[in-house]
């Protein structure tokens, strides 16, 4: 797999951001309210309430995955969230980048704990988040439908 870098969030990825999550998300559920709030305004919904996007980048400039790291106040924390990576690059590392990237930022942000909301349909994500250190914690509320399993990562000692 050629080198990827990882760039944070640009205004001209923002398309890009709307076309990895609208793709993984419509091939094995629905966009819900919830998804075209945050897709339609990353910038108010995420970058101004204190979060990150970051995109993996190949050395030719095609954006071929992202992630997000969103402040929820109404879960007192941070969720990395948004995860969606082309499937040519699926299975080769660019997700797992992605996800220690974004643990890398929180870490050098002081962010005590994130959080995810998954499915456990998607096997190959839940063994990338267990990978990154992401336990499984009883799921009490979830932001979306498909969501079936929360996981949280403590990122202080």
């Amino acid at each position: 797999m050629e080198e990827l870098r990882i760039e944070l969030y640009r205004p001209e990825y923002k398309e890009d951001f709307v076309r990895l999550n609208s793709a993984w998300i419509e091939t094995f559920f629905h966009l819900e309210s919830s998804d075209r709030i945050v897709l339609n305004d990353p910038e108010g919904t995420i970058l101004d309430k204190g979060g990150q996007i970051f995109f993996a980048v190949t050395p030719a400039g095609e954006v071929v995955g992202c992630c997000a790291l969103i402040h929820n106040t109404w879960a007192g924390c941070y969720e990395l969230a948004k995860m969606a990576v082309v499937p040519r690059y699926q299975g080769k590392g660019a997700g797992r980048l992605l996800g220690k990237a974004v643990v890398k930022y929180a870490r050098g942000k002081g962010i005590p704990k994130l959080f995810l909301e998954g499915n456990t349909r998607l096997v190959a994500s839940i063994a990338l988040y267990q990978k990154l250190g992401f336990k499984e914690v009883p799921l009490t509320y979830a932001a979306y439908e498909r969501c079936d399993i929360r996981m949280e990562l403590e990122l202080v000692p």
